[in-house]
């Protein structure tokens, strides 16, 4: 497997590839996007930091390309729809920079509200102005944390140390976890009215795109302080510049832009605003971190097809991927079955989880099912990754349900395909730790080992029509491995599944058909 390295990574991380049997590293940084986009091709996985911009034009020509991993935790810089649309897993390392980014939001606070950039300058011209940069104390100020997650969470905590009262606003936490922290959860207004500072820590997407506009500086408390040392864009830099030359915002600490590096700004301009080069994840520890951490993600999905920390597929670690392992192989086999009984366009795929199963989640499970169906419908890739996502550009709605009931069975699968023309359903289980079973087709009841070359008949349940049929096989030397016969509830058909050595091909197909007993017959591959 080929990883290549497009931008600066830790030293520890490129180890990590080097030492690792099975995997061939290039590093080449600072490429044009047009240098990049002629060798992408060879490549099996990319590590990438903020420089690397990954295009759709860029993964049109990763034809290889199987994941992405960022040694960090922003993501703006990767067209993530086109990655999965594509079947490319986009991961990043949020734990890695978390403490380095929430100590230098502190930090900026700090200076910024001692004065300590304007002050040094100050000494460094040979001037004392000790008067015109007095600052003022933090304790018992209120810190406004936009964004509880695992960066925010630490600043929050760090604020606390510091003897501040400490007021969060994110609308996908609840509040009681909030205040579990020990910290008080407040609406977005609340926190605008309250916050002596405001410290920003979401990311940057459509929800949160000019989240500190004209509108929101006019809610704010009077002096109030702005840091952000997440995502340049979030705040709208305009109405930034104008609420501070207002005196509504007594001072801003930045460390992000909306475009980097920034030029000629109207905020550098102003005495009351401090910045940095975007230094959030600028410590060695952390740089140590996120590229060990980007290393064994690409590793790990390359080698044991274990997901960590990816953003547009569920994240599955080794040992979990040992408990679901069955179950994803048997909804694998379920979906491809469907696939090849079902007649029309499909329209609805409903996947059931009924009786006992790991305490895990089954998302990845449904994903499996999904990726079989379509598998045998379109001709580019489907994986784990974009499944769901072609299943909704191809209109396909997809349902899930668990439920506790009992049954013949201690864990039981059942999925139901509705397509334009029937509906179909199948059941499948698990024998014992892994084997595999499909126990149901639609009204049948029956005992399936899904794989191999495999006859689905449909015949009129009377004496001498197995017995025809094999003996028509064995005129054209293809050898039963397996058969088994499952009857119609309360009915006068069955059908029989057969495995055999080889394919059955058509002409033989037809002759069976051709029988008076016989009603049908489908050959498929598991």
């Amino acid at each position: 497997m080929r990883v290549l390295v497009s931008d600066k990574m830790g030293e520890a991380g490129l180890k990590i590839f080097e030492n690792q049997e099975g995997i061939e590293l290039d590093v080449k940084t600072g490429l044009l996007p047009e240098e990049l986009k002629e060798i992408i091709g060879q490549y099996d996985a990319l590590a990438i930091r903020s420089a690397t911009k990954v295009t759709k034009e860029l993964l049109e020509a990763a034809t290889n390309l199987k994941v992405i991993a960022r040694a960090g935790i922003g993501l703006d810089n990767v067209d993530i729809d086109e990655a999965t649309k594509k079947g490319v897993a986009v991961m990043n390392t949020p734990g890695g920079n978390t403490v380095t980014t929430a100590e230098h939001a502190i930090a900026m606070m700090m200076a910024l509200t001692r004065n300590i950039p304007r002050g040094t300058q100050s000494l460094k011209e040979g001037k004392w102005e000790k008067k015109l940069l007095q600052g003022r104390e933090i304790s018992h100020k209120v810190y406004g944390v936009i964004g509880f997650g695992n960066i925010g969470s630490i600043a929050a905590s760090l604020a606390k140390g510091l003897r501040m009262k400490v007021i969060v606003f994110d609308p996908n936490i609840s509040s009681g976890h909030i205040e579990k922290a020990g910290f008080e959860s407040v609406s977005l207004d609340e926190l605008y009215e309250r916050s002596d500072y405001i410290t920003i820590h979401v990311p940057k997407m459509d929800a949160t795109v000019d989240l500190l506009d004209a509108e929101a500086f006019e809610k704010m408390k009077d002096g109030v302080m702005v840091i952000n040392c997440a995502r340049g864009g979030i705040i709208n830099e305009s109405a930034l510049y104008d609420a501070i030359q207002a005196g509504k915002v007594a001072g801003a600490a930045l460390d992000v832009f909306s475009t980097e590096p920034p030029g000629d700004h109207p905020l550098l301009t102003l005495d009351h605003v401090i910045a940095t080069p975007h230094l959030g994840a600028s410590t060695k520890e952390a740089q140590t971190n996120v590229a060990v951490a980007a290393a064994n993600q690409i590793i790990a999905y390359l080698l044991e097809d274990t997901v960590i920390n990816a953003v547009n597929v569920p994240s599955v670690t080794g040992e979990v991927l040992k408990q679901l392992k069955p179950f994803l192989f048997l909804a694998e086999k379920m979906g491809i079955m469907q696939a090849q009984i079902t007649k029309g366009g499909i329209k609805e795929i409903n996947i059931e989880y009924i009786g006992k199963f790991p305490d895990l989640d089954l998302k990845p499970i449904t994903i499996s099912g999904v990726k079989g169906l379509l598998a045998e419908f379109i001709r580019h890739e489907v994986n784990l990754v974009n499944a769901i996502s072609l299943a909704n550009e191809m209109g396909i709605k997809i349902s899930e349900s668990t439920s506790n009931e009992a049954g013949n069975f201690l864990n039981l699968i059942r999925i139901t395909i509705v397509s334009e023309q029937e509906t179909n359903i199948l059941e499948g289980t698990i024998f014992g730790k892994d084997e595999a079973r499909i126990v149901r087709i639609n009204k049948f009841r029956l005992e399936v080992i899904p794989e191999g070359h495999l006859g689905l008949i449909h015949n009129v349940d009377k004496p001498g029509s197995i017995g025809s049929m094999g003996v028509t096989l064995g005129k054209h030397n293809i050898n039963i491995s397996r058969m088994m016969v499952g009857r119609e509830e309360d009915g006068e058909r069955n059908i029989i599944f057969l495995c055999t050595d080889t394919p059955v091909p058509p002409e033989v197909v037809k002759e069976i058909e051709d029988q008076d007993l016989v009603i049908s017959m489908t050959t498929f591959e598991l």
